[in-house]
């Protein structure tokens, strides 16, 4: 059954900001991946409890080049880099 819609406009789909994220066939992140799913289901799907969790799994994804090498400031992770040079100060 068709609808006749009058006034509508037509949808254009648009690529994402970043582009497309190739599939990981060899599963080199899996383990990674599999670390943030638990993560996300032991806290009721809260990603903000599992950042370090994100963040490694998208290290993994640069390091193999399943995406583009980004600052992890720009992918919303510049307070874990501060926390990160803070911990190395006071290591020395």
């Amino acid at each position: 059954m068709t609808s006749m819609t009058f006034g509508q406009k037509k949808f254009i789909p648009t690529a994402p900001e970043k582009g497309s994220f190739p599939l990981d066939h060899e599963g080199q992140c899996k383990k990674l991946m599999l670390y943030y799913m638990r993560c996300l289901r032991s806290n009721n799907d809260d990603n903000s409890a599992c950042r370090q969790e994100s963040k490694a799994y998208l290290q993994c994804r640069m390091e193999n080049n399943l995406m583009a090498k980004e600052e992890f400031s720009k992918l919303g992770f510049a307070d874990l880099e501060d926390d990160a040079k803070k911990n190395e100060k006071s290591d020395k």
